[in-house]
């Protein structure tokens, strides 16, 4: 009887094994559909390196000017879940990506998968990139692969138990990496630049990732009908803002308000950006100017929503 037990629990943890195994594998895109994409051009790579802010995360902590194109990685990201590193994404044959093929890079922002079959932690936002389009993936490869080639890795994360097995980010994903779904649905009279604008904020520009709270305790994924509704500061201070159209948003802004805000830094009633959304700001107003008012048509155009009366609010200055 004893030894019917054991192998039946052995049997359990055979197949629970081979279960966790099959479900965790890396899932890669489809290989014939990325030989089909054209040669990215580097010009208009340019400007989805801005909107998607690539320096704040991958350059030297308050680089400028030229030092923005040294990707070598950049400032620790401290989180509730360890410290974060940014790897070096420059062009370097060895330390950085300079001998990836498209076909990795595409994998890693669109399927957090790095060329060697790793998981990548969702700290890179692959499940906002993922709403990109091939030929922009392309576009920004082809710009990346002309700057400056840096030396030298990143550290390794440090992560806590369990976080620190990558294997479980394939669990992760099947539950939360989506396949390129709108975050929201604009109304039907919502103007053509409010289209436009949702591709930039919801795809290269990421903004979900930090005014979005999260499931599970801020493990999960983003909480879409809290959308851009504010959330707390993955470092641990404070709250990101409100930026909905609604009373304890941005409500009160116009879409001039708002674009000017992202050209300049300064809100309606004269303050200025500050914290993280510096960076931001910085990187936005090198974009297109039709491209900030597009940003904030579709601001003025998602649903409004007020977060909880008790719920502290901070500008989107702080």
């Amino acid at each position: 009887m004893l030894d019917r037990i054991l192998t039946g629990l052995f049997l359990l943890v055979v197949l629970g094994a081979g279960g966790f195994y099959l479900l965790t594998m890396p899932q890669r895109l489809n290989a014939a559909t990325l030989a089909e994409v054209p040669a990215g051009d580097a010009t208009k790579g340019e400007r989805l390196f801005w909107a998607g802010g690539c320096a704040s995360c991958h350059a030297p902590a308050k680089a400028k000017d030229d030092d923005l194109l040294k990707l070598g990685g950049g400032a620790p990201l401290e989180t509730d879940f360890g410290t974060f590193h940014a790897p070096n994404i420059s062009p370097h044959p060895v330390d950085g990506i300079g001998g990836w093929s498209f076909a990795d890079f595409a994998n890693a922002m669109q399927r957090g998968v790095d060329p060697a079959g790793r998981h990548l932690y969702p700290a890179f936002p692959y499940t906002s990139y993922v709403n990109m389009q091939l030929a922009d993936v392309a576009d920004l490869w082809a710009f990346l692969q002309g700057l400056p080639e840096v030396e030298g890795k990143a550290p390794s994360n440090a992560l806590t138990f369990p976080l620190n097995l990558r294997r479980g980010v394939g669990l992760w994903k099947l539950a939360f990496l989506g396949d390129g779904e709108p975050a929201v649905d604009l109304p039907a009279d919502a103007p053509e630049a409010a289209h436009d604008g949702q591709y930039l904020v919801e795809g290269p520009g990421h903004c979900g990732q930090c005014h979005t709270p999260r499931s599970f305790g801020g493990a999960g994924g983003l909480e879409l009908t809290q959308w851009l509704a504010g959330a707390p500061n993955p470092e641990g201070e404070g709250r990101v803002p409100n930026i909905t159209p609604s009373r304890s948003g941005i409500g009160g802004w116009s879409a001039s308000d708002i674009a000017y805000y992202l050209e300049s830094g300064f809100t309606p009633d004269f303050d200025s950006v500050g914290g993280a959304m510096v960076d931001v700001q910085e990187n936005v107003a090198r974009l297109p100017a039709e491209d900030r008012e597009a940003i904030a048509a579709y601001l003025k155009a998602i649903p409004a929503i007020d977060r909880d009366a008790g719920a502290a609010e901070a500008s989107p200055s702080d």
